[in-house]
C-alpha cells in the first residue's frame, strides 16, 4: 500500500490517532511538521519532461518518495522554525521561499487529501459556507454581517426575535499572553441600545434558533458520524463550547435529506473531511450553523464511540465504506 504522508504538530493527539490505525494496518506513515523545515526537514523535489514531482522528503530517521505518496492528512503545522541569526527581513523572505517551495510541491501531489491546504483556506470562510450550504438544500439562519449599527437595528426589525452575536472568523486570540475566546452571545435589548464598537470591524448577527439540542456531523470521505451535543448549563446552551463539562454526548442518525444536502456541501467545498455544528429544533429540524475544515473531534469519538479515526484512516487508503 502506498505510504501516507501526515503533516500536523507534533504534539496534536488527534493526529496520533490516526496514524496509530494507520499502523496497526500496516500503513507506512511519513510524519513531518512544517517547523521541521528547514533545519531537520530536507526536501529534494525534480520534475521534468517525462515524469512529475518525485524525489524526496527525509529527516535523519525517515524518508519518503514523493511520487510513491498515496494520500495526505493536512492538519494545523506549525510554522517554519528558521536558522537563529537571521535578521527579520531575512526570516520574512526565508519563510516565503519555504512556504512557495515546500508547500507548492506538496500541494502538487496528484493523490488523495484529506483535506487539500487551498480547498480548507477557502472554506474556511463563513459567508462562503453559509451561501454554498443554502444552495446545497441545508436549513440556515438569516444572518447578518456589517460593521453598520445602523444595520444592526434594521436586522433586528427584520427577524422579530432573539438575535445572536459570534464572530466571523476564529474566536481566539491572545492577549497579554493569555489565551482568550469569545463565545456566541444573545443579545439583549440593553446590547441593542448600545451599539458602540460595532464599527470598529465585521461582526456577525444571526437570529436566534430554538433548539432542543446542537449535533456535531464529523464527515470523513463518504461517512457521516453525528453526535447530539447537550447542554447541562444555560451558558452552553448559547454557546456550548464555553462550558464543555456540563455537556452529554449521543450518537444519533442524520435525516436523509441533511445528508444529501451535506455531502453536496462537502463536493462544492471540496473538502473531504469536516466537522459541521447544527442546531436541532424541539421539532426535530435541523439548521446549519458552520463547518471546520480542520475541526477538533477526537474528544467526541471518545465520548460517543464513533470510528472518526478509522474513517479518517479509510477515506486516506482508498478503503470502500
Amino acid at each position: 500500500m502506498a505510504p501516507i504522508l501526515v503533516i500536523a504538530a507534533q504534539d496534536d493527539w488527534p493526529t496520533d490517532r490516526v496514524v496509530k490505525v494507520l499502523a496497526d494496518r500496516g500503513v507506512e506513515v511519513f510524519r513531518m511538521d512544517t517547523a521541521e523545515f528547514p533545519q531537520r526537514l530536507t526536501l529534494a523535489g525534480r520534475i521534468d519532461a517525462r515524469r512529475g514531482w518525485a524525489g524526496g522528503l527525509s529527516t535523519p530517521h525517515r524518508v519518503v518518495d514523493l511520487a510513491e505518496i498515496g494520500g495526505v492528512y493536512y492538519r494545523r503545522p506549525t510554522p517554519f522554525r528558521l536558522a537563529e541569526g537571521m535578521s527579520e527581513p531575512e526570516r520574512r523572505f526565508a519563510a516565503a521561499q519555504a512556504r512557495a517551495g515546500l508547500g507548492g510541491i506538496i500541494s502538487a501531489l496528484d493523490c488523495r487529501w484529506v483535506n487539500h491546504p487551498a480547498a480548507m483556506s477557502r472554506a474556511e470562510y463563513k459567508p462562503l459556507q453559509l451561501a454554498a450550504a443554502r444552495e446545497c438544500g441545508l436549513t440556515i439562519p438569516p444572518t447578518l454581517i456589517t460593521n453598520s449599527p445602523d444595520a444592526v437595528l434594521a436586522f433586528a426589525g427584520d427577524v422579530g426575535g432573539p438575535l445572536i452575536c459570534k464572530p466571523v472568523a476564529s474566536p481566539v486570540f491572545i492577549e497579554a499572553d493569555e489565551l482568550k475566546i469569545v463565545y456566541t452571545r444573545k443579545l439583549t435589548e440593553r446590547d441593542l441600545d448600545d451599539l458602540r464598537g460595532i464599527d470598529t470591524t465585521a461582526h456577525l448577527f444571526q437570529a436566534w434558533v430554538d433548539k432542543a439540542h446542537e449535533v456535531r456531523l464529523t464527515v470523513a470521505g463518504d461517512r457521516l458520524l453525528a453526535a447530539e451535543v447537550h447542554a447541562g448549563s444555560s451558558k452552553a446552551f448559547t454557546d456550548w463550547r464555553s462550558d464543555y463539562p456540563s455537556l452529554t454526548y449521543r450518537a444519533t442518525e442524520t435525516p436523509e435529506d441533511v445528508a444529501e444536502g451535506v455531502r453536496r456541501l462537502m463536493e462544492r467545498l471540496e473538502l473531504r473531511f469536516a466537522a459541521l455544528d447544527f442546531i436541532v429544533s424541539p421539532e426535530g429540524a435541523w439548521t446549519f450553523l458552520e463547518a471546520n475544515p480542520c475541526g477538533q473531534w477526537d474528544w467526541i469519538q471518545a465520548a460517543t464511540g464513533l470510528p472518526i479515526a478509522e474513517a479518517i484512516a479509510d477515506e486516506l487508503t482508498g478503503v470502500a465504506t
